[in-house]
């Protein structure tokens, strides 16, 4: 088994490459914004001033705006390359995937196997038999890259690593994670079945910091102590940030890097500023300076570029008529809020919002059904749109329901009249 290569060893090798650059506009799906228009990519251009400053020396990388998914900046990004542990970015996804069905709680003690003890390469030293809280377990892995605290949170929450690594792959297929397989839960393994790309890394760092930005709590930490409790008695070790940029690189809250002497070096790498959040991704850089100098140059592009427009589209929109229902009528809401990632300087002061609803529908109708659509535009162009919804249930009317509502208008029109004639 390969020891892990720590991240302060220096590499000295350099290349040059023709740059190539894809930009698209990718609305997210999900629960985070709205949905591409019409499926389809839509193409934008960063100034070519800007473009043509950025020189990158890895070997592939990517700069994704995480609440739309657009993809500002890319080189070779499909390409296949080995993950070390940025692996650990899918086990974390995993952690916080228990963690929200209830499966898991930060203050279960998880306890460490002989397996997970004899993981080299980068660890924080945790003894068979040692019980770590899940928070303890997860600080070790996204602050430290602890090989150990991986294994033993796999086995904590699977049974066995082998179980754990058949979720992660069948979680990076639910993911569009195309040139991802993963052979174990860490990035140790020297398998060749063991790879993903780019676009793949910034895929799942987005899943996990969208989804869960608790994480990024954790990775954002400099460093921090834990205690190690064990037959040998009380102890404290420290933990410190694998990822420089967190000390380096304003804004930068996380996420993730790697090494070994196959992947060399990699970092998925996020950063927040004026409500914007940036991944930049890394992959197969030859030595660690030059990972955190083309991860900084990607985020000074994106910065330097984007300007997100949010509409959270906390109103209704209105109601809609119900025929033959329980319910004569009903409000509708919208699906998602909606996000458009300008990187052309637009003025997004000038978008407009469009509803199409519809008028009446006929009964029974389901909450969440669609009713409608609301259409975004920018200089006439329509850039995206978001579904509206209905708010609740209305079941077919029956007789019963009919009558019920003939006695209910009868009784109101006598008190009524009644009223009046007092």
């Amino acid at each position: 088994m390969l020891t892990m290569v720590v991240d302060e060893i220096k590499g000295s090798c350099k290349m040059r490459t023709i740059l190539a650059v894809v930009l698209s506009v990718i609305l997210c799906t999900g629960t985070v914004c709205a949905m591409p228009l019409e499926g389809k990519v839509l193409q934008e251009e960063v100034g070519s001033e800007k473009k043509n400053e950025l020189e990158l020396t890895a070997q592939s990388a990517v700069l994704m705006e995480a609440s739309t998914g657009k993809i500002i900046y890319e080189k070779d990004m499909d390409t296949r390359v080995k993950p070390a542990s940025i692996t650990k970015i899918m086990t974390l996804l995993l952690i916080f995937d228990e963690l929200e069905k209830g499966n898991l709680h930060m203050e279960d003690q998880v306890v460490t196997s002989a397996y997970a003890k004899s993981m080299g390469g980068s660890q924080v030293f945790l003894e068979e038999g040692e019980k770590q809280s899940v928070e303890t377990m997860i600080k070790c892995i996204v602050i430290a890259s602890g090989n150990d605290a991986s294994v033993a949170m796999a086995e904590h929450i699977a049974g066995s690593e082998s179980e754990f690594v058949k979720r992660m792959n069948e979680r990076a297929a639910g993911l569009g994670m195309e040139n991802t397989h993963f052979e174990d839960c860490c990035g140790l393994t020297e398998s060749d079945n063991h790879y993903t790309s780019a676009h793949d890394v910034a895929k799942m760092s987005r899943e996990l910091v969208t989804k869960y930005p608790k994480i990024l709590e954790y990775s954002s930490v400099w460093m921090e102590n834990i205690t190690h409790v064990t037959y040998k008695g009380s102890s404290e070790f420290g933990l410190t940030n694998t990822n420089k940029l967190v000390r380096s690189y304003d804004g930068c809250v996380g996420l993730k890097t790697g090494s070994t002497s196959v992947a060399k070096y990699c970092v998925s790498a996020v950063a927040r500023r004026n409500g914007i959040t940036l991944i930049s991704v890394v992959m197969t850089a030859p030595d660690y300076k030059v990972r955190f100098k083309d991860a900084a140059a990607m985020l000074n592009l994106g910065f330097g570029s984007c300007k997100l427009y949010t509409d959270e589209n906390t109103k209704s929109p209105g109601t809609v008529q119900i025929k033959g229902g329980v319910l004569e009528e009903i409000s509708c809401s919208y699906k998602e809020k909606f996000c458009y990632l300008d990187t052309k300087g637009a003025n997004t002061d000038s978008i407009q919002k469009k509803i199409h609803m519809k008028k009446t529908a006929e009964a029974p109708v389901k909450k969440g059904e669609k009713a409608g659509r609301a259409d975004y535009y920018l200089d006439g162009k329509k850039i995206g749109s978001v579904d509206l919804v209905f708010d609740r249930n209305v079941k077919k009317a029956k007789y019963r329901d009919y009558l019920e509502k003939i006695c209910k208008i009868f009784l109101q029109g006598r008190e009524k009249n009644i009223s009046e004639k007092k």
